[in-house]
């Protein structure tokens, strides 16, 4: 039979993949441009012979490479499925039966999934009002997880209060950076540093590398906190096509830091354009903004934008529900929004669509 927490579970809901190739989709933070071409010449040469055989189970080559970015030892480097795997196996791996996960409230609703799928005490921590940091001095879990910077606000808590809470707090601190190649600043040095035996930080390809499609994530820590976590993985976690692939990428920071310049002088313009038009936009440091609209109504321009085959990303709720998580397309994507909205604020209640862009993703 299901598990009692399981059948009353409700699941994590990923933003929509529309089929409709027409669509300008900006509601799941994907990179609007193409990973490096090299990653295409990887994959154009893959040896499918190769697939006959297992995958390199402790996937050496490509731990050696971020040890060699991220200033750490090999031994420091733990690569999973995708971030949200790593995020699965740390409330395996640190969190006792009876013991709770902590995470700020807005953040990653997976957060609250994962909990109730281990089955473990929730401890969810109110941001303040105006989404920054709001730490209870007293607070306890046995892993506590930060988005830094935060989804769905967009907004980066300062390395120094981050700092004082990793070296003060009891359980494990997993720090999810995500967007990290799209912020001013990274806390990745915590993880490195020989004295912090509690804190991890984690990497994706899917943002920044233009690889959400293959599911690669890796994660940093002291030696212990990742000896744990190969302990429980899947024996052949990682595909042989997907190593070849992150490798690949990540031999070519260059490619990836152009795109996310673009990336970067597009979110300045649509945070402006934004604000002109009288929207209240978090200080984005990712790869998209978080922002209400003049009259606080999100729900109906999400719902408006979507019959334009314009989508966005509405999460409801009393702290969410008056905002809009935007993701930064290309230039071209970014301009027919602002073009939409600009004839929704003139009109008030009616959008027409002045352009039709092909979506890249």
């Amino acid at each position: 039979m299901i598990c009692k927490h399981v059948e009353i579970l409700e699941a994590y809901t990923p933003g929509e993949q529309p089929r409709d190739s027409s669509v300008i989709k900006l509601n799941t933070n994907e990179n609007p441009y193409p990973p490096s071409p090299k990653v295409k010449e990887c994959v154009a040469s893959f040896n499918t012979d190769m697939l006959r055989l297992y995958p390199d189970p402790i996937f050496m080559a490509v731990r050696e490479r971020i040890a060699e970015i991220s200033g750490c030892s090999v031994n420091q480097v733990f690569v999973g499925n995708g971030s949200d795997e790593i995020l699965a196996l740390c409330t395996r791996a640190f969190v006792e039966n009876d013991g709770s996960v902590g995470y700020f409230d807005p953040s990653y609703s997976l957060y609250s999934v994962l909990t109730e799928i281990r089955d473990v005490k929730k401890r969810p921590v109110k941001l303040n009002e105006d989404f920054s940091w709001n730490m209870p001095a007293d607070d306890a879990a046995d892993l506590f997880l930060v988005t830094n910077p935060n989804a769905p606000t967009s907004m980066m808590y300062s390395k120094a209060v981050v700092a004082e809470f990793c070296s003060t707090f009891k359980g494990v601190v997993l720090l999810d950076e995500a967007y990290g190649d799209f912020a001013d600043g990274s806390c990745m040095d915590l993880a490195v540093a020989s004295g912090n035996t509690n804190t991890l930080v984690m990497r994706t390809l899917s943002k920044s590398f233009s690889l959400a499609g293959i599911r690669f994530g890796y994660v940093i820590g002291a030696e212990n906190l990742i000896a744990a976590l190969y302990k429980i993985k899947d024996s052949y976690n990682m595909d042989m096509l997907t190593l070849k692939i992150g490798l690949t990428a990540l031999n070519d920071l260059e490619y990836m830091q152009s795109n996310v310049s673009r990336i970067k002088a597009s979110r300045a313009k649509v945070s402006r354009a934004l604000t002109e038009k009288g929207w209240k936009v978090c200080r984005s440091q990712t790869n998209f903004v978080f922002a209400r609209p003049p009259d606080g109504d999100a729900k109906r321009i999400f719902e408006e934008l979507k019959q334009r085959k314009i989508y966005v990303r509405y999460f409801p709720g009393p702290d969410t529900g008056e905002y809009l998580r935007i993701t930064i397309g290309s230039e071209e994507q970014c301009q027919a929004l602002l073009d939409v909205l600009s004839v929704a604020c003139a009109t008030g209640y009616v959008l027409r669509a002045t352009r039709s862009v092909r979506s890249n993703v």
